[in-house]
């Protein structure tokens, strides 16, 4: 299941859009406050953001910002919800780092419309990107890994995951996170199988003196270290 953060101070709108999104199968995280909307990603990994221009503590756009010079979250898909619609300030949320900008009063039809072609585009765009963290490459047109330029004969799960983690650099992701965004929704496997598919990564990576890239989060899961270094 795909998660939203919706980042909205005004609380109708928020258990509007909440309600509605969820009658759409998407799994739904609340923040009213730039500072809540940091904590929930330090805790979660939402697939896109839905980010108000209006809060408390921050403006959207200061807030998009913090949030694009943060790895975690510099590719993190964000759709700016806004009463503003003169052309200068659509200019200034995407300039910004938005990847689409809908004013209010919207068409609730019109808004999933452009969630679902944000989050098809978002992940056409990852599945093919070469991606590279330290010493550790990894090409998914070619379907190959490296460290250091020396290739790593890998399975497909392995690849899979490695693949997703590596395309997140410093995000938690807990193994249903996993288990869904990994070998697909609806797959009826038990948790304990992303364990043993880590556990052989961690074993390709330790011939290259890496495993400690791959970093257990006690409670939470599982993330990919932004670095090798110290591994």
């Amino acid at each position: 299941m795909l998660t939203i953060l919706i980042v909205e101070d005004d609380a109708a709108i928020s258990e509007m859009l909440q309600h509605f999104l969820a009658t759409k199968k998407f799994a739904v995280l609340i923040a009213d406050s730039g500072k809540a909307a940091f904590d929930q990603l330090a805790e979660r990994n939402p697939d896109l953001v839905l980010l108000d221009w209006m809060l408390p503590d921050f403006s959207g756009p200061d807030l998009l910002k913090m949030m694009r010079g943060n790895a975690a979250q510099k590719e993190l898909p964000v759709i700016m919800l806004t009463a503003r619609s003169e052309e200068e300030d659509k200019i200034k949320g995407l300039e910004t780092g938005a990847d689409d900008y809908i004013t209010k009063p919207f068409s609730l039809q019109e808004l999933l419309a452009r969630i679902h072609a944000l989050l098809r585009r978002s992940q056409r765009l990852d599945a093919n990107k070469c991606i590279q963290v330290g010493t550790l490459s990894l090409d998914p047109e070619n379907r190959s890994v490296t460290v250091a330029g020396e290739p790593i004969s890998i399975g497909p799960t392995e690849f899979r995951l490695l693949h997703y983690l590596m395309r997140t650099p410093g995000r938690l992701h807990s193994r249903a996170h996993l288990l869904d965004h990994v070998w697909g929704q609806g797959s009826f496997i038990e948790e304990r199988t992303v364990d043993v598919h880590i556990l052989r990564l961690r074993k390709l990576l330790k011939k290259h003196g890496i495993d400690n890239l791959i970093e257990t989060v006690r409670g939470g899961g599982y993330r990919l270290r932004e670095t090798d270094h110290g591994a």
